[in-house]
């Protein structure tokens, strides 16, 4: 079981909920510092106590060695970890009678060309962004596929997303969503100065590259929320499928539409947990 020991009211909620997860699982470990290691023991689920925050970060400590992981939402929207504590005892019931399944999802491997130096990798789950950063002014980001120029994009930033991402930062630049289970990336430029330039979705198995001829002081390149490095006109941005595959414990009842019908409030308002 994982939850953020960091943030008190959630791991108040997070201890709650134990008395039923050890009613359903053997409790082999319970990790409360998502900075840490995962335990050595043979593991069946990793069960995450959080929002969508909490499960990237489980995702990046699982690294290449990806459990099936149950996400049950403490937080608010709760895409992945879309599970709320009340609907708990009856997905674990289900889960126990094997009533479920696991859909892998894409990531991907970022690596960054230096030059002269060692190249930078990076193992992501939702996004890479190029962001335009102080003084603040259109960007120039040129978009390379399989070795062949793009496009060169003008906007203040521009961002490759897995279908899994499709719900976070691209989708408020304006980017499609995707079904989490599809093996494409999707590109999407944040405030285009042409307004042709729309967001692009193509296969996975596409090697990506950005670079930035001319990046601003404060030009930053950010991984899954967390910026990374300040970029300069040398450096290569390179972007492919990774040979790791985030694992969701999807429960009969409790699939992707149904998510999405809720947390976008289609044919309604938007639902905010509390």
């Amino acid at each position: 079981m994982l939850a953020d020991a960091g943030r008190s009211p959630l791991k108040e909620r997070a201890e709650g909920l134990r008395p039923l997860l050890e009613k359903y699982f053997e409790v082999v470990a319970w990790v409360d510092d998502l900075a840490s290691e995962l335990p050595d023991d043979k593991v069946d689920f990793a069960v995450v106590l959080g929002g969508d925050g909490s499960i990237l970060r489980t995702a990046h400590l699982m690294g290449y060695r990806q459990l099936p992981v149950i996400g049950v939402n403490l937080g608010r929207l709760g895409f992945l970890a879309d599970l709320l504590p009340e609907q708990l005892d009856e997905a674990l019931s289900r889960v126990v009678a094997g009533d479920y399944r696991v859909v892998k999802h894409l990531m991907f491997e970022c690596r960054v060309e230096l030059p002269g130096e060692k190249p930078l990798e990076y193992l992501g789950l939702n996004e890479v962004a190029v962001l335009a950063g102080p003084p603040f002014a259109m960007l120039d980001v040129q978009l390379y596929v399989d070795g062949e120029l793009v496009t060169t994009y003008s906007c203040d930033g521009l961002i490759v997303s897995t279908p899994v991402g499709s719900t976070a930062h691209s989708l408020s630049a304006g980017g499609p969503i995707l079904r989490k289970d599809l093996q494409a990336f999707v590109i999407s430029p944040i405030s285009p100065h042409t307004l042709t330039n729309r967001p692009v979705v193509d296969s996975a198995d596409r090697i990506y590259e950005l670079a930035v001829p001319e990046p601003h002081e404060g030009t930053t390149l950010v991984i899954d929320g967390k910026a990374c490095r300040q970029l300069t006109s040398a450096d290569r941005i390179r972007i492919e499928r990774s040979r790791a595959e985030f694992q969701l414990v999807e429960v009969r009842g409790y699939g992707y539409y149904r998510t999405l019908r809720e947390k976008l409030g289609w044919g309604g308002r938007l639902k905010l947990d509390d």
